[in-house]
């Protein structure tokens, strides 16, 4: 994407608009928790380093987001900038929700903790930080989000393509209670479902992946959005089955237990690994069929059309 003779080197849009400013504020407010976790608030188990990560991670993807956009150096990479930054956007906005509910739930009390009610304080501004974090990027995906009757060029923008980062995110705490212990060998049907997940998951990413790197052009015999809701439709079947099998074959009194053994330790029962791929299977059932009425609602500009930089 070329610049404009004369053009200011940064961008000021960037910088000045709303949408500059809720990135200042996702970098801000990262910043601020990062600081305030290694400094005094602290984290432990694998549920700390998990929100560090999240944090960690987020923060440096945001600045380099924010820096490329601000020098327009993004114009270099051979990207769709405006799905990939919507497509980050929205990835960040479920991390720190995830963040923001995991650390005060394991590592916040009312009663001040041995280390000193210092520590509890530092660990409710983290808390608010992060929840403000929250919502910095929520508002970024909220500006960039495709509005009702725009002819839509970036897929990732729109509702179908914001969800399919939904699937993906719900794809992978699946992921998570399937290595915690869920027992799901045992069975071939319970190795089936595992299969579905696996192969739902591969067939997003992949739309994700072809939508950012401008891959959208004539899919083989097929048009880009049809494509996307032939994918999408083989998806809701294959969650539809998953969804109605893993229960059966773990829940059934003839194959598991349909009440959480009581000698079940807390955090490493298999039984409760199970009650979270469940539970998950029907809420990306739920999502996948979304996407696919949605998906019946648009039409979506191939990557040929230029895109209009935002300035």
């Amino acid at each position: 994407m070329g610049e404009t003779p004369g053009s200011p080197y940064l961008n000021k849009g960037a910088l000045c608009s709303t949408l500059g400013g809720a990135r200042i504020c996702q970098l801000a407010m990262g910043c601020a928790v990062i600081a305030m976790v290694t400094h005094s608030a602290g984290y432990s188990g694998s549920q700390g380093v998990f929100c560090m990560a999240a944090w960690c991670c987020c923060f440096a993807v945001s600045a380099a987001v924010f820096f490329l956009d601000a020098t327009r150096l993004y114009s270099c990479l051979r990207v769709s900038w405006d799905n990939l930054t919507v497509t980050w956007a929205a990835c960040a906005t479920l991390m720190y929700v995830t963040a923001s509910v995991v650390y005060p739930l394991f590592f916040l009390r009312s009663e001040c903790p041995y280390e000193g009610c210092e520590v509890r304080d530092f660990r409710i501004a983290v808390t608010v930080c992060s929840i403000l974090g929250t919502l910095a990027y929520g508002a970024e995906v909220a500006l960039c989000r495709a509005r009702p009757g725009q002819i839509v060029v970036g897929y990732m923008a729109t509702v179908p393509g914001l969800l399919k980062v939904v699937q993906a995110f719900v794809a992978c705490i699946i992921f998570g209670a399937l290595a915690n212990g869920s027992q799901f060998s045992r069975y071939a049907a319970t190795i089936y479902c595992v299969v579905v997940y696996a192969s739902c998951f591969a067939l997003t990413a992949l739309v994700v992946m072809m939508t950012v790197c401008k891959r959208t052009k004539t899919v083989r015999c097929m048009p880009f959005d049809r494509f996307v809701v032939v994918c999408t439709f083989l998806e809701v079947l294959l969650y539809l089955s998953a969804s109605v099998v893993w229960p059966v074959f773990c829940f059934d009194s003839k194959y598991g237990s349909p009440w959480r053994p009581s000698s079940c330790p807390q955090g490493k029962c298999p039984w409760d690994s199970k009650v979270v791929v469940a539970v998950f299977s029907c809420v990306n059932f739920g999502l996948y069929l979304t996407d696919l009425l949605y998906s019946q609602r648009i039409r979506f500009v191939s990557s040929r059309v230029p895109t209009n930089s935002r300035v």
